[in-house]
């Protein structure tokens, strides 16, 4: 490193609470700091100081300032410092109290928060669209984050019902092998909505909104020759849609509704000579007032951090097997 390129800052610290959480148990967030930003970060004299790269260190100092704001309200860990990070980064600081508010309170009082900022944007366009596209890997929260928006809107009474729906494509297994009639073939691939709108709702309410009628779970064929209004829809896996399927879909929605599609591009289940409705209609449809594609990348995973790990292996893996078709190809052709 240039010594004419080296610089070292002072940020002072009010309280030292928040420089204990900033540092984390261990020197925890610290030492991830550390290497997240690629400076060297110590505490003394009531301050942290901050040595490195000129363009570095600037970039640190906005994080950790934002960071110190912020311990007191909130649990300082890896997910945080992400989170703030790319508030930083997208030069969005002054919107951090909008985009880190609780986006919904389960039955048991836990408090679910955005925990990327590509999160924070998914919310943000479910609030202020009436249909939303939400495509990305797995483990970056799409349907649990649009089941929670969807109670929390009931509960405000912005909509009457929630209706959730996802297409019963087999991934592997044949529906006809397994055990039952139709409803229970279907009922294994509806769970994941089961599952978050009990921890919403809590078992008992829950119960009785199904029984009633409020909360409507169903495969997508279900959803042919109805009008659905003043409901919050969410369609899940709609990677699996064909064309016909999604427009079949969208073109439910009733006066009063909110409409949100997730998907998973990189796992498609439909046979070879179909193509996916949602990466169809996600493009023709962008753009229109109203309507909103969201991206959420790797880093918007919140799973296990192996979980980031295994996807980018497997985008690597297949970027390179495109590649080796491609020079092969190209051999091929040269002889």
């Amino acid at each position: 490193m240039k010594e004419n390129n080296t610089k070292k800052i002072r940020i002072d610290v009010d309280n030292m609470q928040d420089a204990i959480a900033l540092f984390g148990n261990r020197d925890e967030n610290v030492n991830y700091l550390r290497k997240k930003l690629g400076v060297n970060i110590n505490m003394f004299d009531n301050a942290v100081n901050v040595e490195g790269e000129e363009s570095l260190v600037d970039r640190a100092e906005k994080l950790i300032t934002l960071l110190l704001d912020k311990a007191g309200a909130n649990v300082i860990n890896k997910s945080f410092i992400r989170f703030c990070s790319e508030i930083v980064d997208n030069d969005d600081s002054d919107r951090f109290d909008e985009l880190a508010k609780v986006v919904a309170v389960t039955a048991r009082g836990k408090q679910i928060k955005c925990k990327t900022y590509g999160q924070a944007k998914y919310v943000d366009a479910i609030k202020n669209n009436s249909v939303v596209f939400g495509i990305g890997p797995a483990g970056t929260g799409k349907t649990y984050l649009a089941v929670a928006l969807a109670v929390q809107m009931y509960k405000n009474k912005l909509v009457e019902k929630i209706i959730l729906t996802r297409p019963a494509v087999e991934a592997g297994e044949k529906l006809g092998f397994l055990p039952g009639d139709l409803g229970a073939k279907v009922d294994p691939y509806l769970r994941p909505l089961y599952d978050a709108l009990q921890e919403m709702f809590g078992l008992e309410v829950y119960a009785r909104l199904i029984e009633k009628g409020v909360i409507e779970i169903a495969p997508l064929a279900y959803m042919r020759g109805r009008t659905l209004s003043n409901a919050f829809i969410i369609l899940d896996e709609a990677q699996n849609t064909t064309r016909e399927q999604m427009k079949m879909f969208l073109t439910r929605m009733g006066e009063g509704s909110r409409v949100v599609v997730t998907g998973d591009a990189t796992q498609i289940d439909l046979p070879s000579d179909k193509s996916s409705g949602l990466l169809h209609a996600s493009g023709i449809l962008q753009g229109i007032d109203g309507i909103s594609v969201v991206n959420l990348k790797n880093k918007d995973i919140v799973r296990n951090d192996l979980v980031q790990a295994i996807v980018k292996a497997y985008e690597e893996h297949g970027t390179k097997k495109v590649n080796s078709a491609a020079s092969t190809a190209k051999d091929v052709e040269d002889v």
